[in-house]
């Protein structure tokens, strides 16, 4: 990761966050894999000089708003996804989920390499908490892209199941980030 020091406000003209779900079941294959991005986000980013520990010593925080998820993608299943099954899905989602927010907050940072490391911290929903690394690589100056896993359960939510059980959502929930760095005189 580049020595970029500063304080940096992000959200969706900086980047993506999507969320990647799967299917398990006896009826798997009438079901879609999802991908849904968060459309509303927010998220800081402070870089103390090297003197002061640089990138490993930086905090990351961000807030993302579960009004906000919206079905991007859906492959496989029995037939391909409609709006209207958009509509249903973003439906159920919000009855789960409510309109509230999941937040992050990193207590550690480890670096890789020139180019790669690992954001660990924890994500916090429905007043239920989790720790998360965060796998993060560099493919570009000031670009960023990283992923991790969370379970579902650990936030005390249960995974959806349709057809009496038949079709079930995996427990695992992928995060996925792609982001860029506003220069550093528009860091803020």
């Amino acid at each position: 990761m580049a020595a970029t020091t500063g304080t940096f406000r992000l959200g969706p003209d900086n980047g993506r966050i999507v969320l990647k779900t799967s299917r398990a079941g006896f009826a798997a294959k009438a079901g879609h894999d999802l991908t849904i991005e968060v459309t509303r986000w927010s998220a800081q980013v402070e870089v103390p000089d090297e003197d002061a520990g640089g990138v490993t010593a930086a905090k990351v925080t961000a807030e993302l708003d579960l009004g906000s998820l919206e079905v991007r993608e859906g492959s496989g299943g029995a037939k391909p996804l409609s709006d209207s099954d958009r509509r249903d899905i973003k439906k159920t989602m919000s009855g789960i989920l409510g309109d509230g927010t999941a937040s992050f907050t990193s207590s550690k940072i480890t670096r890789f390499g020139a180019s790669g490391g690992a954001i660990e911290g924890t994500v916090t929903l429905n007043g239920q908490s989790q720790p998360v690394r965060l796998q993060v690589s560099e493919p570009g100056p000031g670009r960023y892209r990283g992923s991790a896993t969370v379970q579902q359960t650990g936030f005390g939510l249960k995974p959806y199941t349709g057809f009496f059980g038949a079709l079930k959502l995996k427990d695992e929930v992928t995060v996925e980030f792609e982001l860029n760095l506003p220069e550093a005189g528009a860091a803020g």
